[in-house]
């Protein structure tokens, strides 16, 4: 009876942990809900870019890159440059652009210590 109560538990751990590896439960909740977490990270692995647009909410654009060392800020820094913004200020994980007479902030933050989320305002690709 041991030995099947052994094996039971043994099953069902081993069904917990491939599902929580496998639905990405380890990483944090997202800020924002019309996306979950495994497929936020699938986008940007199966993409060839290296900033990945994840969702759109409440007038504003999510983006998701790797940290990589730093690289993840130039990452956004470059995204938005080439549509014609120019960074003028970072201030923390705000990044300050402008456009003619335009101001926009993106905000960017940690969600793991491999990615960083970026949130811009839906203007910004407007001419």
């Amino acid at each position: 009876m041991r030995k099947y109560l052994l094996i039971v538990l043994f099953l069902l751990l081993s069904v917990f942990l491939t599902r929580f590896v496998l639905n990405r439960e380890y990483y944090p909740p997202l800020p924002i809900s019309s996306i979950n977490k495994r497929e936020a990270v699938s986008r940007l692995e199966h993409s060839s870019e290296t900033i990945v647009k994840i969702a759109g909410e409440d007038g504003y654009e999510w983006y998701i890159t790797r940290m990589e060392q730093g690289r993840g800020y130039k990452n956004v820094t470059r995204m938005v440059s080439k549509n014609g913004w120019t960074l003028k200020n970072r201030d923390g994980n705000g990044f300050f652009f402008m456009k003619k007479d335009r101001t926009i902030i993106v905000t960017t933050q940690m969600w793991t210590g491999n990615y960083i989320l970026c949130k811009i305002p839906n203007e910004w690709r407007s001419k």
